[in-house]
């Protein structure tokens, strides 16, 4: 993996971007070495986590090469700034700025911009979006990504919220090229008890959903 950069081969092989909100550094130092070993490529640190630039900062010295290092919740260039300050390797924003897309798009930074209704994700895709983050997909479910790929079947989604491990399979099948997990991945009641052996089975089991797919 390029350690400079995103590396599209890695995230291809597992396309889940995690995403961290509200753990603590010290937890998120204890995660990271066993989301790497459980074969995961990829993790997004949300802008309005605790010291995000400061994780994101470790992350990217600590696993440069071993981990697409992200920043999410990214809403202005003020907060795209302090992102790729701290050497986010890509974007994911909530909603669509049109500023800040373009910003990534000059700088070759890959961008996941959040958008709900078609029009926002060809909004989103026409502006440079690398990817378009459809959220929140919870009450939508996998069928509304089969909808939207019919006639956008050239855009590529990534449907985010309400993604488990039971589900992974219908969303990849209704056409997702990516998927935005949190709180199911990172399992709020293994981390709180610092069950890490059992945090690790549970991230491969997400994994094994990819594993011999090809």
């Amino acid at each position: 993996m390029n350690s400079m950069g995103f590396s599209w081969e890695a995230f291809q092989k597992v396309p889940v971007v995690g995403i961290v909100r509200g753990l603590t550094f010290d937890e998120i130092k204890e995660i990271l070495p066993l989301y790497i070993s459980a074969g995961l490529t990829t993790i997004e640190i949300t802008m309005n986590t605790h010291a995000a630039t400061d994780i994101i900062r470790y992350t990217v010295d600590s696993y440069a090469g071993q981990l697409n290092v992200g920043a999410g919740t990214v809403c202005d260039e003020r907060g795209l700034e302090q992102a790729l300050a701290a050497g986010a390797q890509f974007i994911v924003t909530p909603i669509i700025s049109e500023n800040v897309i373009r910003s990534c798009v000059k700088s070759d930074i890959p961008i996941f911009p959040g958008a709900f209704t078609p029009t926002e994700i060809y909004r989103a895709w026409e502006c440079g979006a690398s990817m378009v983050k459809v959220y929140p997909a919870t009450s939508l479910g996998s069928g509304y990504i089969k909808d939207v790929k019919a006639p956008l079947n050239h855009i590529k989604l990534m449907p985010t919220g309400g993604i488990n491990k039971d589900n992974i399979g219908e969303f990849m099948k209704a056409g997702a090229e990516g998927l935005g997990v949190g709180s199911q991945l990172f399992d709020k009641e293994l981390i709180k008890s610092r069950d890490w052996k059992g945090l690790e089975g549970h991230f491969r089991l997400f994994v094994e959903c990819f594993v011999g797919e090809d």
